[in-house]
């Protein structure tokens, strides 16, 4: 019997070791893990603040040199028209050093009904062009009559962090249209 009972004894005394040694070891390959998954982690977050800033300078390199290409995605008579999607990919307005080239709908009329029409023009020259650097990007202003009788002012703000853009487009006759959509580069 005393046999039994030490034997039940080392038996319970060698699992036990063998628990201990067991966690121990988890413990250190968890620890590793974990190590190797935080360095994995940071190096990734750095990779993506790297990229995200070289876009930030993409994008207001392309502000600055005068050479970019607005794609709207949206369109809205303001203050509440209905928000219409633009799937037309010929829609854009192109702004280069000496000129800018605009295609893109408008909604013209006193009162409703308002009636579509789409401004096609090539601009040899724009008034009052001024880019302005804000928190978020750019502010890009400049007017035209646009060859009619009426002063059209284009107002873009763009977000130089993700691209993005807002178009608005006033009038003293007709209500503003404001434009969303994305800054690429010519």
């Amino acid at each position: 019997m005393k046999r039994t009972i030490s034997f039940i004894a080392i038996c319970a005394m060698l699992i036990s070791l063998a628990i201990a040694y067991s966690s121990e070891a988890q413990s250190d390959t968890k620890q590793k893990s974990d190590a190797q998954r935080t360095a994995q982690h940071e190096a990734r977050q750095q990779k993506r603040a790297e990229r995200l800033a070289a876009y930030q300078r993409h994008i207001d390199s392309l502000v600055l040199s005068h050479n970019f290409k607005f794609m709207p995605q949206t369109m809205q008579q303001l203050p509440a028209g209905i928000m219409r999607n633009l799937t037309n990919p010929n829609y854009e307005v192109t702004v280069w050093s000496d000129a800018v080239d605009v295609c893109i709908p408008f909604l013209k009329g006193y009162t409703p009904p308002y009636y579509p029409v789409v401004f096609n023009y090539v601009l040899p020259s724009v008034q009052n062009y001024y880019a302005e650097q804000t928190n978020d990007g750019w502010n890009v202003t400049f007017k035209s009559t646009m060859f009619s009788a009426t002063d059209y002012t284009f107002n873009f703000e763009i977000y130089s962090h993700y691209g993005g853009a807002m178009l608005t487009i006033s009038s003293p006759f007709y209500n503003s249209v404001q434009y969303t959509g994305n800054i690429i580069g010519i």
